[in-house]
């Protein structure tokens, strides 16, 4: 399969119109356990022309080993980045979406914190549907784009920033509840994951409200 490597496109001509992109782009949506996380990356003028950095893509497109050090370049190529949580408690409150929602209002507070003026940026939000404004976040103008995290390089920065802290906090997790192996796997409904919960229940990091015992494997 041929992979396609992201560009900054759009990024610059979006730049022509806006003094700053925002890219935005979610991780662990689907999993049963563990929180949601959403990276946010900002971009400018002058980081668009910098050349994209070796080997980035969309965080599902690299292997699980390399992620790091593309987390890491991807760092240090945009100008400022962060990443927002929603648990798995206000997952089961106020549902996934909303979820997603808090999760970005609060990546993109800690870029507002680092001194970036957030209202001054266009969000570039990985999808087809605005959970950003949906959630409460009028002041923010926000474009839903389809597969940018596949295609701009600044979403794919966002996707595997948020992927390497999300996969570490799950390898944290897993070293107080081993028997669900969430540092194998990450959360998602794998079948030794399943297994473990038809034979141990729930833990506090689960996702209670979903329909878990239901659950189709997803790798």
């Amino acid at each position: 399969m041929t992979v396609v490597a992201p560009r900054l496109g759009l990024e610059r001509r979006l730049l022509k119109e806006h003094p700053l992109i925002i890219a935005c782009d979610e991780v662990g949506r689907g999993a049963l356990a563990g929180p949601v996380a959403v990276g946010a990356t900002v971009m400018d003028a002058a980081g668009a022309r910098r050349r994209i950095p070796p080997g980035l893509r969309d965080s599902k497109l690299v292997a699980e080993a390399r992620r790091p050090e593309v987390a890491e370049r991807a760092k240090e190529w945009v100008r400022a980045s962060s990443v927002g949580w929603a648990d798995a408690g206000e997952i089961d409150r106020v549902g996934i979406m909303r979820a997603l929602g808090l999760a970005a209002q609060r990546a993109i507070a800690d870029l507002r914190a680092a001194g970036v003026v957030v209202e001054e940026a266009l969000v570039l939000l990985d999808g087809n549907y605005d959970y950003i404004s949906a959630a409460g976040s009028a002041t923010l103008t926000v474009r839903p784009v389809i597969k940018a995290d596949r295609d701009c390089a600044s979403a794919s920065a966002a996707s595997i920033i948020a992927k390497v802290a999300r996969d570490e906090l799950m390898a944290r997790l897993h070293e107080e509840s081993p028997v669900y192996q969430w540092a194998r796997n990450k959360g998602y409904a794998s079948a030794d994951h399943r297994a473990a919960i038809r034979s141990h229940g729930l833990s506090p990091h689960h996702r209670s409200s979903w329909a878990i015992a239901d659950a189709p494997t997803l790798f």
